[in-house]
């Protein structure tokens, strides 16, 4: 006969088998998903955010990290990116919204290289599940431009 130690281990293997094949299961079934996830960007001084990222939450999703960042290119560099805004989504009901605030963070590039500049608006998430591997996204919004002269 076993003794108590031979059936605790054997419990505890069982047990910790199945967990790991519900996070494995958990993590693929977010394969399925199809997010068709929306943004509009409005900007002056300060911006106008509206996105349904409903979409993105299944219910494997922990939260969502978004940020915005105007993407431009220049002389030196194909691609210079500044983040603008960002935030998180903690739940499905906070992923629909439309929000009027000024930059987080300022619009700054080294130089002169802003002025007169065409750029796009890009809306990046990255969603973190509660089990598996976080995955990214974004959409891009073209069109944007500076002025010549600003201070």
């Amino acid at each position: 006969m076993h003794s108590f130690g031979y059936r605790l281990n054997g419990l505890l293997t069982f047990a910790v088998t199945i967990l790991a094949l519900m996070c494995v299961i958990t993590s693929l079934s977010d394969n399925f998903n199809t997010p068709s996830p929306s943004a509009e960007i409005k900007v002056s001084l300060t911006m106008n955010v509206s996105a349904d990222l409903q979409s993105l939450f299944t219910w494997n999703t922990k939260q969502i990290f978004i940020f915005v960042a105007a993407e431009y290119e220049t002389l030196k560099n194909s691609l210079n990116e500044v983040s603008l805004w960002d935030a998180i989504i903690p739940a499905k009901e906070h992923a629909k919204f439309w929000i009027h605030t000024s930059n987080k963070y300022r619009f700054v590039d080294q130089g002169n290289n802003l002025r007169g500049k065409k750029f796009n608006l890009t809306m990046h998430w990255h969603v973190m599940p509660k089990t598996g591997k976080m995955s990214a996204d974004k959409i891009v919004l073209t069109g944007y431009s500076l002025p010549e002269e600003y201070r």
